[in-house]
């Protein structure tokens, strides 16, 4: 029979106590794949291109990371005539922004 956990106890995974590898017990080939790619996604670029990047975000209303995103999650380069989804990302960081007050 399983015992019950202490009464302030969250019934989720131990976090300071844990001593196994960082994948859990998971795949680590997949966990260390992951690691590696978001590490190269995420790398900063060069000078020269994030001072681009940073000059086309401003001018259409994003942050720098809104922009860059857009750019890693699906491959574009957002321009003017893409008022649809820059009013979406707006749109998205108005709710997080809301979420965060609650």
């Amino acid at each position: 029979m399983a015992r019950q956990p202490k009464r302030s106890h969250n019934g989720g995974p131990p976090l300071d106590e844990y001593k196994g590898p960082p994948w859990g017990k998971g795949d680590p080939y997949i966990f260390l794949a992951w690691q590696a790619a978001h590490a190269k996604a995420w790398k900063a670029p060069s000078h020269e291109v994030m001072l681009l990047r940073m000059d086309k975000a401003e001018r259409l209303g994003l942050t720098y990371e809104e922009y860059t995103l857009e750019i890693l999650e699906r491959g574009r380069h957002l321009r003017e005539e893409d008022t649809e989804r820059i009013g979406a990302i707006k749109a998205a960081r108005k709710r997080r922004r809301v979420r965060h007050l609650d």
